[in-house]
């Protein structure tokens, strides 16, 4: 089993600055990558950024410029540093996780929620 506890995220007005991390544990051997999704009321859930084991990093364009992924690998745990939020990154996000060899599966987290409001 693989849990992954998410914290960080709350309320911030437009323009803020948020950083939400992602600690994993449990049967996490073998990982191919970390991630964020989020998903706004009555949308599909999106990819927002993630990361590999050797660092290579992939962000929607969205938020390309705006929000940075990174992760320490000795502590299994992955940030997502959130700067000029806009109202349109209010969502929940959620932490993923991947492992070798079966790519298609992703592990998720419980999700936080995120509001970006004057």
């Amino acid at each position: 089993q693989v849990q992954l506890v998410e914290s960080g995220g709350g309320l911030v007005q437009p323009g803020g600055s948020l950083r939400l991390s992602c600690t994993a544990s449990g049967s996490i051997s073998r990982i191919y990558d970390m991630g964020w999704s989020r998903q706004a009321p009555e949308k599909e859930r999106e990819l927002v950024a993630a990361i590999t084991t050797g660092g290579v990093t992939t962000y929607a364009d969205s938020v390309k410029g705006r929000f940075t992924i990174s992760r320490d690998n000795a502590k299994n745990t992955v940030y997502l540093e959130m700067n000029t939020l806009k109202p349109e990154d209010t969502a929940v996000y959620y932490c993923y996780l991947r492992k070798m060899p079966i790519l298609t599966y992703k592990y998720w987290g419980q999700g936080t929620q995120v509001t970006v409001s004057s």
